[in-house]
């Protein structure tokens, strides 16, 4: 080994690592969040509609229509709120800041768990109908969220108002 890793002092290996964070302004962040959002939106709903597309057409109008209603609800009760959190934490941070950031480290633990989650209902015995159900409105208000990210990203990138500014019209 020509350069052994116990010769390098901690601080010399600290500051390379800080030198592969890869570092994007702020704005992006609301880009990359919304993006995020929205595919793991449309992927439920995907997995959601190919259920349904298995049910019988009363079944599967019924369920989607209740999921549709499940979607609006939980983004309103649930999703705006997380939201406006999630873009004045994100306003806070310094400019630019890592990539990885468009996530707080509570979130990153979150996803995990809801990974879990979707793996063990999935491979679960439960009827493929409240699945459906789940999924969509679970989905659809993932979806309707992310489109906040969109517009606070349109906000500060093209319309170059204050990261601030989002809570104001």
């Amino acid at each position: 080994m020509l350069f052994p890793l116990h010769s390098i002092p901690i601080s010399a290996r600290i500051i390379r690592m800080e030198k592969l964070k890869p570092l994007v302004s702020r704005h992006w962040l609301f880009a990359l969040a919304g993006v995020m959002w929205t595919g793991v939106g449309v992927m439920l709903i995907w997995r959601a509609w190919i259920w349904l597309s298995a049910m019988e057409p009363a079944w599967a109008i019924g369920i989607a229509l209740a999921g549709m209603i499940i979607a609006v609800s939980f983004y309103y009760f649930m999703f705006t709120k997380t939201v406006a959190k999630n873009i004045l934490r994100l306003c806070s941070l310094p400019d630019p800041v890592g990539i990885l950031a468009f996530n707080s480290p509570k979130g990153y633990i979150l996803i995990i768990f809801m990974i879990g989650l979707g793996i063990a209902l999935r491979h679960s015995p439960l009827d493929r109908r409240i699945l459906a159900l789940v999924y969509a409105g679970m989905g659809g208000a993932l979806f309707l969220a992310s489109l906040h990210f969109y517009r606070q990203f349109h906000k500060v990138r093209v319309q170059k108002r204050p990261c601030s500014e989002q809570t104001k019209s």
